[in-house]
């Protein structure tokens, strides 16, 4: 019998196991693709009687298809003796098929060609319709089949991002997000262009290659305020400043730290969680910035019970020390006084590992009219926890109308 070693990277490791639904999401660089042709030779020469169909919305000729990427992994592997490859599909010596189609070619009656079929693997997901969803779900039925899907979300409206990453993914579902930083074999080219991209082009960047949701940069919020770099503070910064966010529901908790230098806002650290208790596992989130109990934390005061909670927490791992947690002012318009704050530093600049501040900086967005597409001056309360944070974090400075920048 034919043995396989292949390395797995250890972001797709969920997906070795049994599932009906296997999906993988990212930018660019991740391996989504390489995983799956892998996954797929491996499939067949460990049951070379298998079948499987690689889909796509739309395929006009086989040079749009992953059909020369299975190839290159047959070769890969040597087991090219186990295979044969034609113009239009792949076979194996046991009657074990690999074939390629573009769903727009399918009817209700044609799809039924499929039904005997043990793995579907949809590449460029993004752009499957709805009706091609809903064609294929109730096709692929065999007992023990599985749908794959790979791809790099444009927004969360589209089918395939909504059905696994809506309020209602699919039970029997194994979902992963990759990113470039989980390729180990990411080659140096890409690594040059993703820097680029990221210092000149953060908004692009963090789709292309972050695989976050496109945005129309002129609603951001921040647009054409912020980009993605590496720092150290030094001693002549000032700060640092932290702000913290309760979480409530799916709302995450957030703590974030900032600092202001030559009229530039750096957002060094930031941790976050869902379903994150007050107490010792507040304390164990926030603690994922180095010395956050060593500077005070600047807090939403809508929940004070919370405030008073965690400045008489016992916290064992601080050696008898304390979480220094102080309530912010609110006022009338204090939201759009802290975003104007914010807008009139000459540029923000994001540390490369917060991620969820860049993601935030792309989403969070002024609202627009339903009709005309129009941008309005308020605000979508939504992709704000981060940029909340950050404005506890800055509030003397921000209650201060007549502050100059520093």
């Amino acid at each position: 019998m034919t043995t396989l070693q292949i390395e797995t990277p250890r972001v797709f490791a969920p997906l070795l196991a049994p599932s009906r639904y296997k999906a993988a999401h990212g930018g660019r660089g991740g391996g989504k693709s390489h995983f799956f042709a892998e996954a797929i030779v491996e499939r067949l020469v460990l049951d070379p009687t298998a079948r499987i169909v690689c889909i796509r919305e739309v395929q006009k000729s086989l040079r749009q298809s992953v059909k020369k990427l299975i190839e290159d992994k047959i070769v890969k592997f040597g087991v090219g003796d186990l295979f044969t490859v034609m113009e239009t599909e792949i076979r194996t010596l046991s009657g074990g098929v690999i074939i390629f189609q573009g769903m727009q070619n399918h009817t209700a009656e044609s799809i039924k060609s499929l039904e005997a079929f043990d793995v579907a693997w949809v590449e460029e997901g993004q752009v499957l319709s709805q009706r091609s969803l809903r064609l294929l779900r109730p096709t692929i039925r065999k007992e023990g089949s599985e749908l794959w899907f790979s791809w790099n979300p444009g927004q969360s409206s589209e089918p395939v991002d909504a059905f696994f990453r809506g309020d209602n993914p699919p039970p029997d579902a194994i979902i992963v997000e990759v990113g470039y930083e989980d390729n180990p074999w990411l080659p140096e080219t890409l690594k040059q262009e993703y820097e680029y991209d990221y210092k000149n082009d953060p908004d692009g960047a963090a789709h292309v290659w972050g695989g976050g949701y496109w945005s129309k940069s002129d609603a951001q919020v921040f647009g054409g305020k912020w980009r993605v770099d590496e720092f150290e503070p030094r001693e002549d910064w000032d700060g640092p400043y932290q702000g913290a966010d309760w979480g409530f529901s799916k709302d995450p908790t957030t703590l974030v730290r900032v600092w202001i230098y030559n009229n530039r806002l750096w957002i060094e650290c930031e941790a976050h969680g869902v379903g994150v208790d007050l107490g010792i596992p507040t304390a164990r989130l926030w603690s994922r910035i180095p010395y956050a109990h060593q500077y005070l934390i600047r807090a939403d005061n809508a929940r004070p019970e919370s405030i008073s909670l965690m400045n008489k927490l016992d916290d064992p791992k601080l050696e008898g020390g304390r979480w220094r947690v102080e309530p912010v002012l609110k006022w009338p318009g204090s939201v759009q006084d802290g975003i104007a704050h914010i807008r009139k530093y000459e540029e923000i600049i994001i540390h490369p590992r917060c991620k969820m501040a860049q993601q935030e900086a792309r989403l969070y967005r002024h609202k627009e009219d339903r009709l005309t597409g129009d941008i309005l001056p308020d605000i979508v309360d939504a992709w704000n926890h981060i940029w909340d944070a950050v404005r506890y974090a800055l509030q003397p400075i921000i209650r201060t109308r007549s502050w100059r920048m520093l």
